[in-house]
C-alpha cells in the first residue's frame, strides 16, 4: 500500500474594525447593551484542516504566537470540537492557523480562527451543515464568529451578538496603526463606567438602549468615505485614550498628515484611519511607519470565510 495523502482543506476568514461604536448604560447585571457597525477588512487568517485521527493545533506566519494556548482553550479548537460534537463526526483534524490579524487588537482574529475552523472541517470531513448551521454553531462559539463567517459591513446590537447586515456599495481605504498598548477590555469599559458617574451632571444619564446612527449607515450605502470619516465615533474611545495617552498623539498625528479621520477601534489598542485613496493610505503608511508605528494598509468590506483550497 502506498502512502495515503491525507486531505486538507484551507480557508481564509477577515479580521475586522469597528467603525461606530456606541455603548449603554451599565446594567443591573454588569453588561451593557452595544450598538456597532462592523466592517471586514483584507487582513486575512487562513487555516487548514488537515485530516487526522485526533485534534492538534499550531500556529505559522508573520506574528509572534508563543503566547496564544492551543489546547481547548483556543476558539479554533473549540470550534472544530463543537461541529465534531454536533454532527457525531468521530475523526478529527490538525489545524494549521496562519495568522495575520494582530493578536488582542481587537479584530476579532480568533474568532476569524474560528469561523475558518467551522467552514474547513464541514468541507473536510463532509459533514455537510451548510451555511445557516455553521451560523448557529458560529453563534455558541462568541459574538465576532458569527461576523467573521459572513463578513462584509453589519449591525451588531443586544451584547454585540445580533447581527444584521448594512447595505454596502463601493469600498473604503484604511491605515492601521497597530499599538503594543495592550488594553484590556473590562478595563476600558470600568474607565468608562468611572467617567460617566464622575461626570452625570454634565453628561446627563446614559440611555439603556442605543443604536447605530443613521449618518453611518447612510456613508457605507453610498460609500461616501467623507461623510463616513465624520460620522465614526466610538464611545470607549475616551476612556482608552485616557488608559494609554500615547494614541492619542498617534491620532493627532494621523489626522495631521492625510487622514479624513481617525478612531480608536472597539476597546483598542488598534487605531484605524480612514483615507481618501489606496495612494493617500500609502502616504500615511510611509508617515507613521518613519514616526515609528507598526502600521498597514486595508480596504473593506470583504467577503466572510470562504474556501481558498481543498486537496
Amino acid at each position: 500500500m502506498g502512502v495515503h495523502q491525507r486531505r486538507s482543506v484551507t480557508v481564509r476568514a477577515p479580521g475586522k474594525i469597528n467603525v461606530f461604536f456606541r455603548v449603554g448604560a451599565l446594567q443591573d447585571d454588569g453588561y451593557h447593551e452595544v450598538a456597532s457597525l462592523y466592517q471586514a477588512v483584507s487582513l486575512f487568517e487562513e487555516v487548514t484542516a488537515t485530516e487526522a485521527d485526533g485534534f492538534s493545533l499550531r500556529f505559522s506566519g508573520p506574528i509572534d504566537c508563543s503566547g496564544l494556548s492551543t489546547d481547548d482553550t483556543n476558539l479554533a479548537m473549540r470550534a472544530a470540537k463543537l461541529l465534531a460534537a454536533h454532527t457525531g463526526f468521530t475523526g478529527g483534524a490538525d489545524l494549521t492557523v496562519l495568522k495575520r490579524v494582530p493578536i488582542a487588537g481587537g479584530m476579532g482574529g480568533g474568532s476569524a480562527d474560528a469561523a475558518a475552523t467551522l467552514v474547513a472541517c464541514d468541507e473536510l470531513w463532509g459533514t455537510g451543515v451548510g451555511r445557516s448551521g455553521l451560523h448557529a454553531l458560529a453563534a455558541r462559539l462568541g459574538a465576532d464568529v458569527p461576523f467573521a463567517l459572513e463578513g462584509g459591513t453589519a449591525v451588531g446590537t443586544g451584547r454585540g451578538d445580533e447581527l444584521s447586515p448594512a447595505l454596502a456599495t463601493g469600498g473604503f481605504h484604511w491605515v492601521l496603526a497597530l499599538s503594543d498598548a495592550g488594553l484590556s477590555t473590562p478595563v476600558v469599559y470600568r474607565t468608562l463606567d468611572q467617567h460617566r458617574e464622575d461626570h452625570i451632571v454634565d453628561l446627563g444619564p446614559q440611555p439603556e438602549l442605543v443604536k447605530v446612527d443613521t449618518a453611518v449607515l447612510q456613508a457605507v450605502r453610498v460609500g461616501d468615505a467623507g461623510s463616513l470619516a465624520e460620522a465614526m465615533h466610538n464611545d470607549l474611545q475616551a476612556a482608552a485614550l485616557r488608559l494609554a495617552p500615547e494614541l492619542t498623539r498617534l491620532l493627532e498625528l494621523g489626522e495631521s498628515r492625510g487622514a479624513l479621520s481617525g478612531i480608536v477601534s472597539g476597546s483598542g489598542p488598534t487605531v484605524a484611519f480612514l483615507v481618501g485613496s489606496a495612494q493617500e493610505a500609502a502616504e500615511l503608511l510611509g508617515v507613521l511607519t518613519r514616526a515609528g508605528h507598526r502600521a498597514l494598509t486595508v480596504t473593506g468590506p470583504v467577503a466572510g470565510a470562504r474556501v481558498l483550497d481543498a486537496r
